[in-house]
């Protein structure tokens, strides 16, 4: 009996401590810092865009942090995949991806069942102004040239834009609108797409972000007559604006390209805290800010709940704009 007793105590003894070393194991993970592991970076636009260039800059960035950033090109729905997959995956931190003001005008229509509601926001990457371009050894030199053009040619000329229903489908319509006519908008599934083919002389027009175009524009491959912008760009100060010119191409009210990083709803406040802190210094940092200024892109430090009210505001504008916009190009 005595030895039954002993062997029952022991027994009890080492179950207890495989017990005490679970709970502490378990702890132990609990209390394992964020990140531990590779963060999955869903960019939904095709690589060599504005969107992924940027991104990949910001994964380098992270890396120099500690922080492994994979990115991932999902294409298609001018951003909706992509961002059905962010919205979609486990609400732990290690899935975020790139929303942009494209999926913002198709939310404004209706075209896809993605709500802002959806996000947690992290950090504004990039606000980029748009511009007009045609190919380098085309017959158009000026923006008035090329209204002309257009001005002759109604429902015929081909605007390339990245995606559909997007707030470059919408200045390629008001591209039309001024000159009192209708364009033909060609979408593409990403900016080097469109690139490709307005160099290759396939498509008559493009509307881009600097970014997108800078490296063709600087080989001689295509050329900016225009930006959609009150102001001129730094990076291309002899290009001028429709504004200047004595075109009107925000009738409706000021439209915003920008691009931001969300993470799933769900996740908590205390990851979100540390995503904000790792992209947000990676944003800020000179070299991003140098990048993104040759680009043509300009970089603010917009987190959290201010972030939160310039997605809503833009939405708004958005909700208004778009719908007019898309309803007279299908008159």
């Amino acid at each position: 009996m005595a030895l039954k007793s002993s062997v029952a105590g022991l027994a009890a003894k080492v179950v207890g401590a495989a017990a005490v070393l679970l709970v502490a194991g378990t702890a132990a993970f609990a209390a394992e810092p964020f990140p531990s592991k590779e963060i999955r970076f869903i960019v939904p636009w095709n690589a060599g865009g504005s969107n992924d260039i940027s991104a990949r800059a910001l994964a380098q960035l992270a890396a120099e942090q500690g922080v492994r950033v994979i990115v991932e090109n999902v294409p298609g729905a001018t951003g909706a995949i992509g961002l059905t997959k962010v919205a979609n995956a486990e609400p732990d931190g290690y899935t975020i991806g790139m929303g942009t003001s494209s999926t913002l005008a198709l939310i404004a229509q209706g075209l896809t069942p993605l709500r802002n509601e959806q996000f947690a926001p992290i950090a504004r990457v990039t606000t980029d102004p748009l511009i007009l371009l045609v190919p380098a050894s085309g017959p158009y030199k000026t923006l008035e040239s090329f209204l002309a053009h257009v001005k002759s040619n109604p429902d015929k000329v081909s605007i390339g834009i990245p995606g559909n229903n997007n707030l470059n489908h919408i200045f390629a319509v008001m591209t039309g609108q001024v000159a009192g006519v209708q364009t033909l908008p060609v979408p593409y599934t990403g900016g080097s797409k469109v690139i490709a083919d307005l160099a290759g002389k396939q498509i008559e027009a493009g509307v881009l972000k600097p970014s997108e175009s800078k490296s063709q524009i600087d080989g001689g491959l295509v050329r900016p007559i225009a930006v959609f912008g009150n102001e001129r760009l730094k990076s291309l100060p002899d290009v001028p604006t429709f504004k200047e010119k004595g075109y009107n191409v925000f009738p409706y009210g000021p439209l915003v390209q920008m691009a931001y990083i969300v993470a799933p709803a769900a996740t908590p406040p205390a990851v979100r805290e540390k995503l904000t802190a790792i992209f947000g210094k990676a944003i800020q940092s000179p070299r991003f800010k140098a990048t993104s200024d040759a680009g043509g892109a300009l970089v603010d430090d917009l987190t959290g709940t201010a972030l939160v009210n310039e997605i809503n505001n833009v939405q708004k504008s958005l909700n208004e704009v778009g719908k007019k916009i898309f309803v007279a190009e299908k008159k």
